[in-house]
Protein backbone atom coordinates (compact mmCIF):
# COMPACT_ATOMS: atom_id res chain seq x y z
CA UNK A 1 0.00 0.00 0.00
CA UNK A 2 1.47 3.12 -0.95
CA UNK A 3 1.25 6.47 1.42
CA UNK A 4 -1.65 7.64 -0.41
CA UNK A 5 -3.48 4.62 -0.31
CA UNK A 6 -3.07 4.52 3.44
CA UNK A 7 -3.96 7.96 3.99
CA UNK A 8 -7.58 7.23 2.26
CA UNK A 9 -8.12 4.07 4.67
CA UNK A 10 -6.85 5.87 7.34
CA UNK A 11 -9.28 8.65 7.09
CA UNK A 12 -12.26 5.45 6.05
CA UNK A 13 -11.11 3.98 9.73
CA UNK A 14 -11.42 7.71 11.65
CA UNK A 15 -15.14 7.90 10.26
CA UNK A 16 -16.17 4.68 11.26
CA UNK A 17 -14.27 5.31 14.59
CA UNK A 18 -15.96 8.48 15.51
CA UNK A 19 -19.90 6.98 13.95
CA UNK A 20 -19.27 4.17 16.24
CA UNK A 21 -19.03 6.75 19.40
CA UNK A 22 -22.60 8.03 18.06
CA UNK A 23 -23.97 4.57 17.95
CA UNK A 24 -22.84 3.38 21.16
CA UNK A 25 -23.98 6.68 22.99
CA UNK A 26 -27.21 6.13 20.78
CA UNK A 27 -27.57 2.95 22.44
CA UNK A 28 -26.78 3.63 26.11
CA UNK A 29 -29.45 6.24 25.31
CA UNK A 30 -31.85 3.60 25.10
CA UNK A 31 -34.57 2.95 28.10
CA UNK A 32 -32.75 -0.77 28.51
CA UNK A 33 -29.58 -0.74 26.64
CA UNK A 34 -28.35 -3.43 24.94
CA UNK A 35 -25.42 -4.36 26.99
CA UNK A 36 -24.13 -7.26 24.31
CA UNK A 37 -24.77 -4.95 21.12
CA UNK A 38 -22.77 -2.35 22.97
CA UNK A 39 -19.96 -4.32 23.87
CA UNK A 40 -19.36 -5.52 20.16
CA UNK A 41 -19.69 -2.08 19.13
CA UNK A 42 -16.54 -1.34 21.51
CA UNK A 43 -14.39 -4.14 20.17
CA UNK A 44 -14.88 -3.06 16.72
CA UNK A 45 -13.87 0.37 17.69
CA UNK A 46 -10.63 -0.83 19.70
CA UNK A 47 -9.73 -2.94 16.38
CA UNK A 48 -10.41 0.16 14.38
CA UNK A 49 -7.81 2.18 16.94
CA UNK A 50 -5.74 -0.55 16.51
CA UNK A 51 -5.78 -0.64 12.83
CA UNK A 52 -5.29 3.56 12.91
CA UNK A 53 -2.01 3.09 15.30
CA UNK A 54 -0.76 0.55 12.50
CA UNK A 55 -1.63 2.60 9.93
CA UNK A 56 0.19 5.82 11.09
CA UNK A 57 2.96 3.71 12.11
CA UNK A 58 3.10 2.87 8.30
CA UNK A 59 2.91 6.74 7.55
CA UNK A 60 6.05 7.75 9.76
CA UNK A 61 9.47 7.41 8.32
CA UNK A 62 11.90 4.50 10.15
CA UNK A 63 14.89 6.84 12.01
CA UNK A 64 18.42 5.09 12.32
CA UNK A 65 19.78 6.51 15.25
Amino acid sequence: MDEAQIKVRLGEIRTEHRDLDAAIAALWSNVVPDQLQIARLKKRKLRLRDEIAAFEDQLIPDIIA
